[in-house]
């Protein structure tokens, strides 16, 4: 049995902490895990190669990586935002609300630094319930389905405009 296997839905066992950079490695790791080579084909993962990482988080159990997410510095049009992703988290967690207590720590995150929100290509389903909603007007350079392309607002309506990356 997995040392991931124990978690149930309302599971405390886990901690939400900054990444490190001993923390990198086992992050790839689960990213490659999570969404095999292909995500390197992919225009959020072209962004995120451009653009300066904002902050990273882990969520850890029993010492072990079990989750993982990163914001990226973005500007859209004039407006600097936040890029979410990628978020990945072991199968044997993903029911356990690990990706809902790292995705929170990005919007607390987004709002201790008075961002004006937070981009993300991702499932409409999922993350609406955090108040995410599809960006209208935003473009990224490259493929992307336009209803993935979500935007959750902080201190700003969404804004318009193709979205660059901030070194």
């Amino acid at each position: 049995m997995s040392a991931f296997a124990a978690f149930s839905q309302d599971d405390a066992s886990f901690v939400i902490a900054r990444e490190t950079r001993a923390d990198v490695p086992a992050i790839d790791a689960l990213v490659l895990r999570a969404f095999g080579p292909g995500r390197f084909a992919k225009t959020a993962e072209r962004m995120r190669e451009r653009a300066e990482r904002a902050a990273g988080f882990v969520a850890r159990s029993e010492g072990a990586i079990v989750g993982s997410v990163r914001l990226w510095a973005i500007s859209i049009g004039e407006t600097p935002a936040l890029f979410l992703g990628p978020i990945a988290v072991e199968r044997a967690a993903r029911e356990s609300g690990v990706g809902a207590r790292l995705v929170q720590a990005c919007m607390d995150h987004a709002q201790a630094e008075r961002s004006a929100g937070i981009l993300l290509v991702g499932d409409p389903p999922y993350f609406s319930r955090f108040g995410f909603v599809q960006a209208e007007g935003v473009r990224l350079s490259g493929p992307v389905d336009p209803s993935r392309l979500m935007w959750l607002p902080m201190a700003s309506d969404a804004p318009t405009g193709l979205v660059t990356a901030l070194i």
